[in-house]
């Protein structure tokens, strides 16, 4: 599949920019599939204003692959689903992205599993093959953008990404199905590299920066970056976001982008409370992705803010050994009662019953 068989609609979207929560994963008490509160949460995010679901990400629990869980295939087929059900009473294209990992063979398998169910994309994660030289990643890259379209994935090194230097990337660009990239080094110098890249490669215009930034997200989506090429220079911005932190505050998330482009549209300087605001998310951040301990607690935190608004009946993760860290709790709240106009608590009360129904 390639990016010109996707519908006009979503590759529009995309290159607007939206947002694309990443999917977390709902357990029992057990640690069992709930399919009741996962779907409820694919519900949430469409009915919130999200553009795009990521199903299968590092937020959904890498783990879902492996042999003794087997809940990859069950749980984007039940999200790739609900999306088209619940949407399509919406009249709204969802962009279905699909989290593929692993080596060559595993990557390939994912891709065309997620394919065949409807996935428009994949978030390509290149974790498994941190090792590997940028050659052999570029090759796999190659393999994978020729089963479907992805989207080029720059991760954190705290939770299993590697460096991936300019040169990568340079390259990286140059493969026709790719339609965008999501930065997430936490890091500036490497999302420049990114972004130089891509402009180098004269690829600004087709693939689409997405801020995975979760400790910069509204001073990405609100930088004009000017970068000067051997043809030309060129001026860039990050769309939008697909991020861990979207996964809750989702309504919240939908108005700040929606005001961040509604700015940028009118021109002139950014607002200045938007980047007052930007710190109150980053603070927000620290709490919910632990980063307090080095994100040890990341996907618990998400949990946990979830739990409190009712979309999840737990913090439970595939690994009991994944917890809220000592004093995490206690931050979460501390940001809740700061900035209650952050988050989405009496939308969420107002439909929680219906997409439980």
């Amino acid at each position: 599949m390639k990016i010109s068989d996707l519908p006009a609609e979503i590759v529009a979207n995309v290159r607007r920019g939206m947002v694309i929560p990443a999917q977390p994963l709902a357990l029992d008490s057990n640690r069992r599939f709930d399919p009741r509160y996962q779907t409820a949460l694919t519900r949430y995010y469409i009915d919130a204003g999200a553009g795009g679901i990521a199903v299968g990400v590092h937020t959904t629990q890498f783990a879902i692959r492996e042999p003794r869980f087997e809940l990859y295939e069950p749980v984007l087929s039940l999200a790739s689903q609900v999306i088209d059900d619940y949407s399509a009473s919406t009249d709204r294209e969802i962009f279905k992205v699909a989290g593929v990992c692993g080596r060559t063979d595993q990557a390939i398998r994912e891709a065309t599993f997620s394919q065949s169910n409807g996935y428009h994309a994949c978030l390509l994660s290149l974790a498994a093959m941190a090792s590997d030289n940028h050659d052999a990643l570029l090759t796999h890259c190659r393999e994978v953008a020729s089963v479907m379209p992805v989207i080029g994935f720059y991760l954190q090194p705290a939770v299993g990404g590697c460096p991936l230097p300019y040169r990568f990337w340079r390259e990286f660009a140059e493969i026709d199905n790719v339609i965008a990239i999501k930065m997430a080094p936490f890091n500036r110098y490497q999302t420049l590299d990114v972004v130089r890249a891509v402009c180098d490669a004269g690829r600004e215009n087709t693939i689409t920066l997405y801020t995975g930034n979760d400790d910069n997200i509204v001073a990405d989506l609100v930088t004009e970056y000017r970068i000067v090429t051997a043809d030309a220079a060129k001026r860039v911005r990050i769309r939008g976001g697909l991020l861990g932190h979207w996964s809750v505050w989702t309504r919240s998330a939908a108005e700040l982008l929606n005001e961040i482009h509604a700015a940028l549209d009118r021109g002139g300087d950014v607002p200045a409370e938007l980047l007052v605001r930007g710190i109150e998310i980053t603070d927000c951040n620290a709490a919910f992705f632990d980063a307090a301990n080095q994100f040890a607690g990341c996907i618990p935190g998400i949990h946990e803010v979830l739990r409190r608004q009712g979309l999840l009946t737990g913090t439970w993760c595939i690994e009991p050994s994944e917890v809220l860290s000592p004093g995490q709790a206690e931050e979460i709240t501390r940001v809740t009662m700061a900035y209650p106009h952050l988050n989405d608590d009496s939308f969420v009360q107002e439909h929680l019953d219906e997409w439980l129904r």
